[in-house]
């Protein structure tokens, strides 16, 4: 702790976080520290898991606004974004067709293409499900973390409440009171940690769910020469109004 903020001013509240912080011993202030790390961590990967999945959303909106409606996949790819996720699984699933002919082990196309096409969606269910393992951790171990920093100051107040002789109520309420801060900076580090696990998960499940979707309507697309479509249900998008011929003079 800054030595500024550990100073004591006069009629100043002898109690509260920085107060606790300060009495608690480099032992305190490092457990106050680590909790602090894992809620801005915490924070971190909530707003770039949210941006990432929302991006994937808005490119399978794109999907269904357009790529289906193309009379090749190739030409379906390329009206997507060229980061889209969905893009991805169709250039791997063409490369794949590609390369089916250049294997000297026959292998079964169906198998071939559903290995590839497996593998592309494992490989963004992957990047998409990366850091959740910290939000895990964090939901599990921060109430031990803080149970650890009010276990010390507890420690440290009971020394010093015996070693100055004074053993009344008034005297071990507020130190121990004050331990229990950690406590509850241990709870609020880690509720949030949790529900933003479960929120993401959820969230990152539906994705995967309509990915595997997509890829299997892919399949079934490369399968049968762009025979078999999924049926589209939406407005087909509204062409362009023809440019009005220039008025004779």
């Amino acid at each position: 702790m800054p030595a500024a903020l550990c100073v004591k001013e006069e009629g100043a509240s002898p109690y509260g976080m920085i107060p606790a912080l300060c009495d608690g011993g480099i032992v305190g202030q490092l457990t106050f520290l680590v909790l602090l790390i894992m809620f801005i961590g915490t924070l971190y990967i909530l707003f770039t898991k949210l941006f990432e999945q929302n991006k994937v959303m808005n490119q399978g909106k794109a999907v269904d606004a357009n790529f289906w409606r193309a009379p090749t996949l190739a030409e379906g790819a390329a009206k997507l974004e060229k980061n889209s996720a969905y893009r991805q699984v169709v250039e791997d699933g063409l490369r794949a067709n590609e390369e089916h002919n250049k294997l000297t082990d026959p292998v079964e196309a169906h198998d071939w293409m559903h290995g590839t096409l497996e593998r592309s969606q494992n490989h963004i269910n992957s990047k998409l499900n990366g850091g959740l393992s910290f939000l895990a951790t964090v939901g599990s171990t921060a109430p031990f973390v803080g149970l650890f920093g009010t276990v010390i100051g507890i420690l440290r107040a009971l020394v010093k409440i015996g070693a100055s002789g004074q053993a009344s109520i008034d005297t071990v309420a507020g130190p121990v009171g004050e331990a229990l801060i950690m406590t509850a900076i241990g709870l609020i580090v880690a509720v949030p940690a949790v529900l933003a696990f479960n929120w993401l998960q959820s969230r990152n499940k539906s994705i995967a769910r309509r990915l595997s979707t997509f890829s299997n309507d892919i399949l079934g697309s490369i399968m049968s020469n762009g025979q078999v479509k999924p049926v589209m249900t939406g407005p087909a998008p509204k062409a362009a109004a023809p440019a009005a011929a220039p008025k004779k003079a």
